[in-house]
């Protein structure tokens, strides 16, 4: 649709300028006018004329009359008519610009329909996922991974070169805790054996015992010291932690289709903070208060900036600034992106605008995508209640109630454990990402595994749906188009009418950071491919121009649908 949008832009800036040769008006600012009708009876395009009124000085309804007096007479070809409606000028595109343009470019590209190559020779880093080492994925952990991922699969798509980073939590006086935790109630084989459950047990058992004996927490405190000046038992045990932990972690990202660049966490930075400790005493930003090490922001009516701690350890400020530092000297990035909930929004603003007074000049480049919070079934999460659902079992139970729809409806199914995983996690994953990610979640696993509601099963058996068909036709990706374009139904028309705005959803969802752009596409998608099976028989018609078209329809569905399912970090089986 952006090239039919582009040629109206075009003829309206010729129209215009003839009519109005005063008018300062650029064929861009045209276009960016341009709006999609919300009934397709009003046109496909529509040029709003009233944002004209003022610097025309003309009524909206009088400047439409002009310029379609002009426009009328000489439609681009890509237009089949136009219509004035009070103050807008509609224009509905031609079936024959549908056929040529879109649908031929679609048949030669198939997946790549809407891949660019904008970003070509720029590099965008994103933080995302993230999570503490010796503690499990649980639902909150959901957002930042796929929204972080889908982030980071869109940006490709557009052409960048991206960095995934897995940013771990792994430094700081939790493993202090965890040192003491197993030295006291461990036991090696069974934490072998038990994996991350069984640290997060004698976790917990340590702050139960420390209620009782508070002297518990200056053992704690006096290991991780231990940690930090590198004393090699200490720091044996905390690999080991983190390589259990990663192997779990491993399941998960699997499980999604996720894979990253680099797992450096936090410790990895520790080393690179005295650097920039000395230029923020260089550029006279650090402060003592308290005997803590602090940047003053109240001129930016932020509270303070903490850098070091009374004792001189780092903090995750301190090490994020370290962290910065390090990947635009190794990426020399055109973004940073950092995917975390909106709670850490002024941990954000605090470490860009730091960044910024230290004199960086990628600080502009810097930017927190946040996302809400999720509740399953109208309750919060909540550590201390116990109110917290693990990822891994939210995924086991919508894998077991996709198997058992499976084995009701298709007993005989090849690869059903595979295609169960696929619809289960995917359709979490769909109902995460279907609402724009500012907006907090109310989890509720029945309305996620509807086939028939606006879920991830119903796109991915849509999808399956086009690939049965074809299977049944013979078809594959080299059946071609028609060499005379013919007139299209309406359901034929709308699909196509869809197909043409891929590129642009991939690329609003690129410049708002906003994932579910995609997921509503999908749905839109699957909205206009049913209607079009339902109304326009394939096998059946005996056109055989006609069939030739909808067998492309059908493939393009596929094509679109299966990348756009990929974009959003879901899998989409052939059978279902």
């Amino acid at each position: 649709m952006t090239e039919f949008k582009h040629s109206i832009a075009a003829s309206l800036k010729e129209s215009i300028s003839s009519i109005y040769p005063s008018a300062d008006i650029s064929e861009k600012e045209i276009f960016e006018m341009l709006e999609y009708p919300p009934d397709d009876n009003m046109g496909d395009v529509a040029f709003p004329c009233f944002k004209l009124s003022r610097t025309l000085r003309s009524a909206p309804a009088k400047i439409a009359e002009n310029i379609f007096a002009v426009i009328s007479a000489a439609l681009p070809e890509c237009a089949e008519t136009a219509q004035i409606v009070g103050g807008y000028i509609n224009f509905f595109i031609s079936d024959t610009f549908l056929q040529k343009n879109v649908l031929a470019k679609l048949a030669s590209t198939g997946a790549d329909f809407g891949r660019t190559e904008a970003g070509k020779g720029k590099t965008v880093v994103l933080d995302y996922s993230s999570p503490n080492v010796a503690k499990p994925f649980h639902i909150g952990h959901l957002g930042t991974t796929v929204i972080g991922h889908s982030l980071k699969l869109l940006h490709e798509y557009q052409g960048y070169s991206c960095v995934g980073m897995n940013h771990l939590g792994d430094w700081g006086t939790q493993f202090g805790k965890l040192i003491v935790a197993y030295r006291k109630w461990g036991c090696r084989e069974d934490i072998e054996k038990g994996g991350i459950d069984k640290l997060v047990e004698i976790y917990v058992k340590f702050h139960e015992e420390a209620e009782k004996d508070p002297s518990l927490e200056d053992e704690a405190r006096a290991e991780f010291t231990k940690l930090e000046h590198h004393d090699e038992e200490n720091l044996a045990l905390w690999r080991w932690f983190i390589d259990i932990s990663l192997a779990e972690y491993k399941k998960t990202y699997d499980q999604l289709g996720i894979t990253f660049d680099s797992y450096n966490g936090e410790s990895f930075y520790v080393d690179k903070v005295p650097e920039q400790i000395q230029v923020l005493k260089d550029k006279n930003l650090l402060k003592i208060d308290d005997g803590a090490s602090i940047v003053d922001l109240s001129e930016y009516n932020m509270p303070p900036c903490l850098i070091l701690k009374r004792d001189g350890s780092t903090i995750y400020h301190s090490r994020d600034i370290a962290a910065a530092v390090y990947r635009h000297r190794t990426y020399n990035f055109e973004k940073c992106i950092y995917v975390t909930s909106a709670g850490q929004s002024l941990h954000f603003a605090q470490l860009f605008k730091v960044i910024e007074l230290m004199g960086y000049d990628f600080a502009d480049k810097l930017y927190h995508v946040p996302y809400g919070t999720v509740s399953i079934n109208g309750s919060k999460l909540a550590t201390r209640t116990g109110n917290v659902i693990l990822l891994r079992d939210l995924f086991e139970t919508a894998i077991e109630k996709v198997r058992a729809i499976m084995e009701e409806k298709n007993p005989n199914m090849q690869n059903k454990d595979e295609a169960a995983e696929a619809v289960g996690v995917g359709a979490i994953v769909f109902y995460y990402l279907s609402s724009n990610r500012i907006r907090d979640i109310n989890f509720v696993m029945e309305d996620a595994l509807d086939f028939n509601g606006n879920t991830g099963p119903y796109a991915q058996y849509t999808y399956a749906r086009t690939c049965s068909i074809l299977a049944k036709l013979s078809c594959d990706a080299d059946a071609a188009l028609p060499e005379n374009t013919a007139k299209l139904d309406k359901a034929e028309r709308d699909l196509i009418k869809t197909f043409s705005l891929f590129p642009e959803k991939t690329q609003e969802a690129v410049i708002g950071m906003e994932p579910s752009i995609v997921t509503r596409y999908i749905l839109d998608l699957c909205g206009a491919f049913n209607r079009f099976y339902q109304s326009c028989p394939i096998a059946a018609c005996e056109d055989a121009d006609k069939k030739k078209i909808r067998i492309a329809l059908t493939r393009g569905t596929r094509d679109i649908l299966g990348k756009a399912l990929e974009l959003i970090c879901i899998k989409h089986p052939e059978k279902i």
